[in-house]
C-alpha cells in the first residue's frame, strides 16, 4: 500500500491564496506530492472550514481524495479531545480559541485511523501543540509536516 498525506485547512488556504506568506511553500509541497504520486487527502471537516470564506469549486478536488467523518473517527476524536481538555484543565496548555480543538482532534482521528496516512500537512502552530499533547499521552501513527519549512528541506532534496 502506498502512503498518503492529509492536508489541513490552512494548507489549502495557503495553496490557493497567492498573497499568502506560505503560498510558495504550499505550492512546492503540492507539486512534490503530485510528482511523487503521493495521494493527498482532505477531510470533509477541512472542506467545511474552507467554505466559511471560500467556495468548494476553488479547491483542487480532482487531485484530492475526500475522507468523510464517520463513527470510528468520532470515537477516536472523543479520546483525543479528552486528552487535550484534561491538559487544558490541568493548565498544562492554554488556548486562545478553544473552539478549534474539537476540529483538530476530529481531523487527527481521521489521519490516525487511515492506515495509508503517514503525515498531516499544516502551518498551524496551535494544531501542532494539540498534536504534541496527544502524542505525549497516546499512540498516534502519523507525523506533522509544518510548511513553514520548505518541501526540499523536509525531504532532504538538494536544489542542484
Amino acid at each position: 500500500m502506498s502512503h498518503s498525506v492529509l492536508l489541513d485547512t490552512n494548507f489549502l488556504i495557503k495553496l490557493l491564496k497567492p498573497e499568502s506568506d506560505l503560498h510558495e511553500n504550499a505550492k512546492g509541497y503540492f507539486k512534490y506530492f503530485l510528482d511523487k504520486d503521493i495521494a493527498m487527502k482532505v477531510s470533509t471537516i477541512s472542506i467545511a472550514e474552507y467554505c466559511v470564506r471560500g467556495k468548494i469549486d476553488e479547491l483542487p478536488l480532482r487531485n484530492l481524495q475526500i475522507i468523510p467523518f464517520n463513527i470510528d473517527h468520532a470515537t477516536k476524536a472523543g479520546e483525543f479531545a479528552n486528552i487535550v481538555f484534561k491538559s487544558v484543565k490541568e493548565k498544562e496548555i492554554k488556548f486562545d480559541q478553544r473552539a478549534i480543538i474539537p476540529n483538530d482532534t476530529k481531523i487527527f482521528a481521521q489521519a490516525d485511523l487511515d492506515p495509508s496516512v503517514i503525515q498531516f500537512v499544516t502551518s498551524d502552530k496551535s494544531c501542532k501543540r494539540i498534536y504534541d499533547i496527544i502524542k505525549d499521552k497516546s499512540i498516534i501513527r502519523f507525523e506533522i509536516i509544518d510548511i513553514h519549512t520548505t518541501f526540499d528541506s523536509t525531504f532532504g532534496i538538494l536544489g542542484l
